[in-house]
């Protein structure tokens, strides 16, 4: 979205020629005149922030209708319930973290905020104490800084039962869900970040159907219950800290459907599940290209391995801390290095799935030894601790009768090369 402000630019000077354009005025006077229950819209322009919404409108913009709060505070404070905006253009808010300036900032309920353009803005929307509130096809983007000094394109901070739909947020720092339950996250696409999506401390919420590309980390659940992840596109989260989707101390949680391709890490795992007698489950995933498949971060238990892919990673599991990942359930998997047959052809190996770390111990339990990873003295090791172990190797997973072919969906992708997550919104 770095072309807004240009596209403004001709917008303004496109006005002007017209002579339709207006110098710079406040929109607040037109809100404060607006019924309740009525609606707004301004002619087409450039009007200064910030606007302070606190009864139930509607606002339209047609995208020709730009609030420039010059570089302080946030453009659009809701204060109400049952208030909609719908098109505006929203530059230019301030950049204070403590304040949390941001193009959009709703404090009710019931509230509607689709179809605006976010650009130079630090914090994207920031709902907090607000339930039941929608955010639809929204375009953000963040501060032109380094990643760690953005703003989040979307914050909920315990909110509840929202829908945040079908919105393209780039080049911000998270979106974050933090204390707050029962959300539904589907149709985004979210690239460029460092976290694509952040949940902390919530629960029973719904992600479903989005695109997480080129951030740092895809997804990471903290001490969150609930939560349920399907049918989503996670890839290219890459660098020292690069994870697909990652796991810490959370619980009950449902990963199923999901295309995880070329990552650092697929899928992360630390002490997960949490809570006594739980189970995640991980279930019809594309666990792909990634250059380590699974991370277990240290002996655990009860995570439930069903019916996943696991094709051309560079190392399929990994464990830390020496353990090994016989604790979690691992069934009806599809394994591109099995070596088994199928003579009774009923679509599972006959012998089962093992898989024993040999010289690779050396890397996933001394941390600066993964740089040699791939170089071929590592691999040279390796081949000869297969050849002739000097030690006895760890057996990290056993499968009874894996299953021998790959699902139609990871079939179709490798011959069409388009991901088929590629078809949600974007």
């Amino acid at each position: 979205m770095r072309n807004i402000l240009r596209a403004l630019a001709i917008l303004v000077l496109g006005l002007a020629a017209t002579g339709l354009a207006q110098a710079v005025q406040p929109l607040q006077p037109l809100i404060d005149a607006t019924p309740h229950g009525g609606t707004l819209s301004p002619d087409p322009g450039v009007y200064s922030g910030p606007v302070v919404i606190s009864k139930p409108i509607t606002l339209i913009g047609n995208r020709n209708v730009v609030i420039d709060n010059g570089g302080v505070g946030t453009n659009v404070v809701i204060e109400t319930d049952g208030a909609t905006i719908d098109g505006l253009v929203l530059i230019n808010s301030g950049q204070l973290h403590h304040t949390i300036d941001s193009g959009v900032h709703i404090r009710g309920d019931y509230n509607i905020v689709k179809n605006c353009l976010m650009e130079n803005v630090l914090f994207g929307i920031d709902l907090q104490q607000s339930n039941r509130n929608v955010v639809k096809n929204n375009r953000i983007t963040s501060l032109r800084d380094e990643t760690g000094m953005r703003g989040d394109s979307v914050r909920l901070w315990y909110s509840m039962h929202n829908k945040i739909l079908d919105n393209v947020m780039t080049d911000a720092r998270d979106m974050v869900v933090w204390y707050s339950e029962s959300n539904r996250i589907a149709g985004n696409y979210l690239a460029r970040g460092r976290y694509g999506i952040h949940f902390m401390y919530s629960r029973y919420n719904l992600v479903e159907e989005n695109r997480f590309v080129d951030n740092s980390i895809g997804a990471y659940l903290m001490f969150s219950d609930g939560v349920e992840f399907r049918k989503n596109y996670i890839a290219k989260s890459n660098g020292p800290s690069g994870i697909g989707i990652g796991f810490k101390e959370a619980s009950s949680i449902k990963v199923d459907d999901n295309e995880i391709l070329g990552n650092a890490v697929g899928i992360s795992i630390d002490v997960s599940p949490y809570q006594p007698d739980t189970v995640n489950s991980i279930r019809g995933n594309r666990i792909a290209f990634n250059a380590v498949g699974v991370a277990i971060i240290n002996d655990w238990h009860g995570n439930e391995f069903e019916r996943n892919d696991f094709k051309g990673n560079f190392t399929q599991v990994m464990v830390g801390g020496g353990g090994g990942a016989l604790r979690h359930l691992w069934n009806d998997n599809y394994w591109d290095v099995y070596q088994g047959f199928d003579e009774d052809g009923d679509g599972r190996g006959d012998a089962p799935f093992e898989l024993y770390s040999y010289a690779d111990r050396l890397w996933m339990d001394v941390i600066p030894a993964a740089f040699f990873r791939g170089s071929p003295i590592l691999e040279l090791v390796d081949f000869l601790e297969r050849l002739a172990p000097f030690s006895e190797p760890k057996l990290l997973v056993h499968e009874k009768g894996p299953r021998i072919k790959r699902s139609n969906a990871l079939r179709e992708m490798l011959a069409s090369g388009e991901p088929p997550a590629t078809k949600a919104r974007n």
